[in-house]
């Protein structure tokens, strides 16, 4: 019976030491969020421009930007206008059809209503409203990883101790 208490305290260790290393990671990718959160801004808008640049090479990146203006409720990543800059749209006031606030086809290249407001602050006023629901989910689990923690010490001592745990 010595070999299976000592089996079974090795593993309650790892498991233990695992769920520390997990947290800690969770704790780094907090802060390196907070702390980069322009950069990271800057980047997605980066992105999205390379989005429309791209917008009539493949039906992938059109599905994308598309979903994302129609989700979002937004048009270009700063501005609707910013689409008279990226082919098709060069030198016209068209803009993709996803952009209209009442999506019919052909509304784009029409004087239909279009949102104005871009998708890069479209997102990010998304993820400012719901942060709160994020970090709350966040503490959660990370209230049930220090209890994980803790458990994991009490059965690690009473197995070290010789108590019969189960």
């Amino acid at each position: 019976m010595l070999w299976r208490t000592k089996g079974n305290y090795c593993m309650v260790t790892t498991f233990a030491v695992v769920l520390v290393l997990i947290f800690l990671v969770e704790i780094a990718a907090a802060i390196a969020a907070y702390v980069y959160k322009d950069t990271l801004r800057t980047a997605f808008e980066n992105s999205f421009k390379d989005g429309m640049n791209r917008y009539n090479t493949t039906k992938d990146v059109r599905d994308s930007i598309d979903l994302l203006q129609k989700e979002f409720k937004c048009c270009g990543a700063n501005s609707s206008e910013e689409w008279s800059q990226y082919q098709p749209f060069i030198g016209t006031s068209n803009v993709p059809d996803s952009c209209c606030v009442n999506i019919t086809s052909g509304c784009g290249s029409t004087s239909a209503s279009k949102n104005k407001e871009g998708c890069v602050d479209g997102i990010n006023n998304w993820i400012k409203r719901n942060v709160g629901i994020v970090a709350g989910v966040a503490l959660g689990i990370a209230l049930f990883e220090i209890l994980g923690v803790v458990f994991a010490c009490c059965l690690m001592k009473g197995i070290r101790s010789g108590y019969e745990v189960m």
